[in-house]
């Protein structure tokens, strides 16, 4: 389920910043920005709750948290834990 949310989350962060805002800056609609907003801050709400649950059963150290959880506001960062993190699960 974690990885799916990161998944989804790293999906809607992408096109809010590749689609949403350029519309809303360059052609000044927007309209992408309001339909993607609200999912993508549940999904990332979502996604910090779950990784703070997962830390003791999925034995991430301190460090390894706080990189999972800053991947989260990184483009492409989601894919890079999903890799680096959940590959093996």
């Amino acid at each position: 389920m974690f990885r799916i949310t990161g998944y989804l989350e790293g999906i809607s962060y992408l096109l809010l910043l590749g689609i949403g805002l350029p519309l809303k800056y360059i052609a000044h609609n927007d309209s992408w920005v309001k339909a993607l907003g609200m999912p993508h801050g549940l999904l990332f709400g979502l996604y910090i709750f779950m990784s703070l649950a997962l830390r003791d059963k999925m034995q991430w150290d301190f460090k390894s948290l706080v990189t999972i959880m800053i991947a989260s506001v990184i483009p492409f960062g989601t894919f890079y834990v999903d890799r680096k993190f959940l590959s093996n699960t």
